[in-house]
C-alpha cells in the first residue's frame, strides 16, 4: 500500500521526490555517457588488433556471438555486442524487480545497482575488464532502473493528484541527463581519452549513489508482503482479458521492427556519421557524440510539440486512438533513414561529406515520429492491461526494445557489406512494413485494444513504475 506523505518540501512534492530525481539524473548521466562512447570505442580502439587480444575471456565470448550471427568483422562484431548490451538492459530490470520484491527490498536493490554500475564504469577504463564491466553495468541497471521508479509512486497515496506530476518531474531529470552526458563524457572520451569519458560516467554514478544514500530518510517504506511474498492483489483474468493480452504480445515483434531507425542512432548511425558528415568548424572537429546530445534535445522538444498538437487537435476533432497514433509515428519516422539514404547517395557520387543540415533533418523527423511511438505505446499497453496487471504488461511491453536492439545489432553489421544508400533504404522498408501491419491490426482487431478510453483507465503511477 502506497503511503501518502503530507510534506511539500520539493516543488510542492515530498522531499523524497527531489532525492530520487537527482539520483536518477546521475544514473542516466552515467548510463548515456557510457553508451555514447561504446560503439566508437569498440570500432576505433578496443576491437582492433593489438587491443582485442587483451580482453579477458573475449575469445569464447566472440565464439558465442558468431555462433548466433556467423563470422563478423570488427564493425559488425561491435554492432552485435552493442545490440546485445542495449537489449539486455530492458530485460534485467525484470530480475531486479523480483530480487527487490522477494528478497532485499527496493532501497537495498537501488543502492546495490548504483554501486555495481559505478564499478562497471571504472572497469571500462581497462581493456582486460571490458566484458566484466558490461556484466556489472547490466546487473546494476537491472537493480536500479525499475526499483527507483517504483519508489516515486510509493511516495503518494492512491488518490493523491500530485502523482502524475511527480513522474513528469522525475522523467525530466532523465531528459536533462541524456542531453548533458554526451557533451561531457563524449567530449572527454573523443578529445582526451576513452578512459576519461568512462571515468566521468563512473564519477557521475558515485555522485548518484551518494545522493540516494543521503536521502534515504525521505524514501517510502518497503511495501508489506503476504506469506508468499506477493505485494499486488490481482483479480482473475477474464476471457476478454486473455484475448487482449494475446494481441498485445503478438504486436511486440512488429513494434520492435518499427523502431529500427531510432535504435540505430547509438549503433550503426554514429559510425556512418563519422564518414558522411562534415564536422569541422573553423579548423576544429566537433565530437561525434555531440550529435547524441542534439538528438536528446530534439526529442524533448518534439515530445512537447506532439502533446501540444494532440491537445489542439482534440479540441476540434476526435483524437485518434493509440494504435493509430503509433502507425502515424512510424510512417513519419521512416522518412528519417530515407534522408540518410539520400545523404549517402550524395556522398557516394560527389565524394564529399554532407553538411550538418542533413543531421538536423534526420533527428528532427525521427524524433517527431518517435514521440508518437514509444510514449504512446506505453499509454496503449497500460490502458489495455487488465486491472492489477499494468505493471507486468508494461514490463512485457519493454521486451520489444530487447527484440529491437538485438535485431539492430545484427542489422548494423550490414553497414560495411552493402552500399550505405541500400542500408538505410532497408530500414525504410522495414519500418513501412511494420506500419502496414499496424494498420491491418487497427482495422481488424483495433476494437479489442481501444474499445473506448472510458472503459479502462489504469492508475498512472502503476503504469509508470514499470517504465
Amino acid at each position: 500500500m502506497a503511503r501518502k506523505l503530507s510534506n511539500t518540501a520539493f516543488l510542492g512534492h515530498p522531499s523524497g521526490l527531489g532525492w530520487l530525481a537527482f539520483s536518477e539524473f546521475w544514473e542516466r548521466f552515467s548510463y548515456y555517457g557510457m553508451q555514447a562512447l561504446l560503439m566508437l570505442y569498440m570500432t576505433k580502439y578496443l576491437l582492433l588488433p593489438g587491443h582485442v587480444d587483451k580482453v579477458f575471456a573475449f575469445a569464447p565470448f566472440r565464439a558465442f556471438i558468431e555462433g548466433m550471427y556467423g563470422p563478423l568483422s570488427p564493425q559488425a562484431l561491435a554492432s552485435a555486442i552493442f545490440g546485445l548490451y542495449a537489449g539486455l538492459v530492458y530485460l534485467t530490470p525484470i530480475a531486479g524487480g523480483l530480487l527487490a520484491d522477494r528478497i532485499i527490498g527496493r532501497t537495498n536493490a537501488v543502492a546495490t545497482g548504483a554501486l555495481l554500475m559505478a564499478i562497471g564504469h571504472f572497469l571500462m577504463a581497462f581493456e582486460v575488464s571490458f566484458l566484466l564491466a558490461l556484466l556489472c553495468l547490466l546487473i546494476g541497471v537491472g537493480c536500479f532502473k525499475g526499483n527507483i521508479a517504483s519508489q516515486v509512486g510509493e511516495l503518494y497515496g492512491p488518490d493523491d493528484p500530485r502523482r502524475a506530476d511527480a513522474f513528469q518531474v522525475f522523467l525530466m531529470s532523465v531528459q536533462i541527463a541524456v542531453i548533458i552526458s554526451p557533451f561531457v563524457c563524449g567530449t572527454l572520451g573523443e578529445k582526451v581519452g576513452w578512459h576519461w569519458g568512462f571515468g566521468a560516467a563512473g564519477v557521475g554514478m558515485l555522485i548518484g549513489l551518494a545522493t540516494y544514500l543521503s536521502g534515504r530518510y525521505a524514501l517510502p517504506p518497503e511495501p508489506k508482503r503476504d506469506a508468499a511474498g506477493a505485494t499486488v492483489a490481482r483479480p482473475p483474468l477474464q476471457r476478454s482479458d486473455k484475448v487482449r493480452i494475446a494481441v498485445l504480445v503478438a504486436l511486440l515483434p512488429v513494434l520492435a521492427v518499427s523502431l529500427v531507425g531510432n535504435q540505430e542512432i547509438f549503433n550503426a548511425y554514429i559510425v556512418w556519421a563519422d564518414s558522411h558528415y562534415q564536422l569541422v568548424f573553423y579548423g576544429e572537429t566537433m565530437p561525434l557524440t555531440w550529435l547524441l546530445s542534439f538528438d536528446a534535445a530534439f526529442s524533448a522538444a518534439t515530445i512537447f510539440a506532439s502533446v501540444a498538437f494532440w491537445r489542439w487537435w482534440s479540441r476540434k476533432w476526435t483524437e485518434p486512438d493509440e494504435i493509430t497514433k503509433i502507425t502515424i509515428g512510424v510512417v513519419i519516422s521512416a522518412f528519417a533513414p530515407l534522408m540518410l539514404a539520400g545523404a549517402s547517395a550524395i556522398v557516394a557520387s560527389s565524394h564529399q561529406k554532407v553538411g550538418l543540415g542533413w543531421a538536423v533533418g534526420f533527428h528532427l523527423i525521427n524524433d517527431l515520429g518517435f514521440a508518437n511511438v514509444l510514449p504512446v505505446g506505453i499509454a496503449l499497453y497500460s490502458r489495455a492491461a487488465p486491472k492489477g496487471w499494468a505493471g507486468i504488461i508494461i514490463g512485457i511491453y519493454y521486451t520489444h526494445l530487447f527484440m529491437g536492439n538485438m535485431f539492430v545489432g545484427w542489422l548494423g553489421g550490414f553497414l560495411e557489406k552493402i552500399p550505405a544508400t541500400t542500408f538505410w533504404l532497408l530500414h525504410v522498408g522495414l519500418m513501412l512494413g511494420s506500419a502496414a501491419i499496424l494498420l491491418v491490426v487497427r482495422f481488424s482487431v483495433g476494437k479489442i485494444l481501444a474499445p473506448g478510453y472510458e472503459h479502462h483507465a489504469p492508475d498512472v503511477a502503476e503504469a509508470e513504475v514499470a517504465a
